[in-house]
């Protein structure tokens, strides 16, 4: 299929496809089939409405479960709904994340569980290649549906919000449609999706500027040889080892290693990478079946005619499943700032203490050390654990939350902590092999060095380190495609 192009059609959507669309416009298409399952559900949804109680299509949702809509009063039921969950603070959520949402959302309503009307699909889909973008805030979920958010979406597509950019004719909102359409965590998906696949560059990314500092150290390559990994293969160790070993001698067999013992940073870096690489593709699994999941509660099963009422909206595993990303996180920006801490050091680069190049008394990159430790301090609050509370709301009857929600805006703030960490240790490696080359051999490590001192060119005299912080930021994600 043409990179540029993506089919919705409820089963197939991947965490690539969704960063396609979101960041780099690809455009959007979708299955005529996926419509006419959503229309199935929604004929299914109606008729089932008129031979017993269907939650939030003739009830209330919540506590108010047991109150039935007046018939009367049905007709605004949907609308009513809305404006009443369209509760939400906080700054506006960004438009990828917020183009991130409508794909998700999209793809799951193609899934067919939802019963809402096929218009709804239609108008996420003509959005979607309109560039018409809501403006969703982006707090108050907790791990149990993005309600507020989706109901500005969806308010938004009725003609009664404005909207961020760009603009669509109101679409009509059917009665049913209002809790099927909110019933769902494509927003805090859509937040975990992004920040996974910008964590997810950043530690391949990690593997070039370690392997640069192993370079300025002269480090030992037994730490990364084949036989250590097959005496114990966690497959996240053995492949970090195999990558370190691609960047640095390509096909060739490295030699003896001249030191004894080189610091943890180097010399434990696959045994604390690849926790981090495992915790990743575990993420990638999770998002990726619930992006295509028909999840809505209640579930309206087309093959069978049937309404199920469940408990899809939790989702502990999004949350452990961040939770578990960002703790590995922490441990490998651990090593980076130990990594950089060791640069500093005489005996293992042979300059001057910081790298300084100057008279008596020279600063260098002393306050480098600063900076990372200040990024690595915003990491560690970022990684704190979110799963370890819970919340009891609507008079008691929900009594469990898993504050994925939360945890998914923790970790895109671990991004930004994490790139700063990087950046320190690349200024810092970029700088001791400018200051005391090294003939490389023609593997990837050489072009990463190449890439980062363009960047990063010499500059000997003490002075202030603010911009090349901010151009090593820069240009970290782009080693990650070496």
């Amino acid at each position: 299929m043409d990179s540029s192009h993506v089919r919705v059609d409820g089963r197939g959507l991947r965490c690539d496809d969704v960063v396609r669309v979101a960041r780099r416009g690809a455009a959007v298409s979708l299955d005529p089939k996926a419509l006419e399952r959503a229309l199935q559900a929604y004929r299914v949804a109606r008729d089932s409405e008129t031979k017993r109680a269907v939650y939030g299509r003739t009830t209330g949702v919540g506590a108010n479960r047991h109150e039935v809509v007046d018939p009367d009063a049905v007709d605004q039921h949907g609308l009513r709904l809305l404006r009443s969950h369209a509760g939400t603070s906080g700054p506006r959520s960004p438009e990828d994340t917020v183009r991130a949402t409508l794909l998700i959302r999209l793809n799951q309503l193609a899934a067919g569980g939802s019963g809402v009307h096929p218009r709804l699909l239609e108008a996420l889909a003509a959005a979607l290649r309109a560039g018409a973008i809501p403006a969703p805030h982006s707090r108050g979920s907790i791990g149990t549906g993005d309600l507020g958010a989706l109901a500005e979406i969806a308010l938004t597509l009725a003609g009664e919000r404005p909207w961020g950019s760009g603009s669509l004719e109101p679409v009509p909102i059917s009665p049913g449609d209002a809790l099927a359409f909110i019933s769902s965590n494509a927003a805090t998906l859509a937040t975990a999706l992004l920040a996974w696949s910008d964590l997810s560059r950043l530690l391949r990314a990690s593997h070039a500027v370690a392997a640069l500092s192993y370079v300025a150290m002269n480090g030992s390559p037994e730490a990364f040889a084949t036989r250590v990994h097959e005496q114990r293969p966690h497959p996240g160790s053995v492949r970090c080892a195999a990558e370190m070993r691609r960047l640095l001698w390509g096909d060739a067999e490295p030699a003896d290693g001249a030191r004894l013992q080189d610091p943890f940073g180097l010399r434990a870096f696959p045994q604390v990478q690849g926790p981090a690489l495992e915790a990743a593709d575990a993420l990638r699994g999770i998002l990726e079946i619930d992006i295509n999941a028909a999840a809505e509660n209640p579930f309206i099963d087309a093959d069978s005619g049937r309404v199920y009422h469940h408990g899809h909206f939790a989702t502990s595993h999004l949350a452990l499943g961040l939770d578990r990303l960002r703790a590995a996180l922490h441990h490998v920006a651990e090593l980076s700032s130990a990594r950089l801490s060791d640069l500093v050091e005489p005996d293992l680069t042979g300059l001057a203490p910081f790298l300084a190049d100057g008279p008596s008394g020279s600063s260098g990159i002393m306050i480098l050390e600063y900076v990372s430790h200040d990024a690595l301090s915003r990491l560690r609050h970022a990684a704190a654990p979110v799963t370890l509370g819970t919340a009891i709301i609507s008079r008691g009857l929900e009594d469990h939350a898993s504050f994925a929600s939360q945890a998914a805006h923790s970790t895109a703030e671990a991004v930004s902590a994490y790139r700063t960490v990087l950046a320190c240790e690349l200024v810092g490696v970029v700088r001791a092999l400018s200051l005391r080359p090294v003939d490389l051999p023609d593997t990837p490590v050489a072009e990463a060095l190449r890439r980062a001192q363009q960047a990063l060119p010499l500059v000997r005299e003490d002075h202030p380190l603010t911009a090349e912080i901010a151009a090593a930021e820069n240009i970290v994600p782009f080693l990650a495609d070496l």
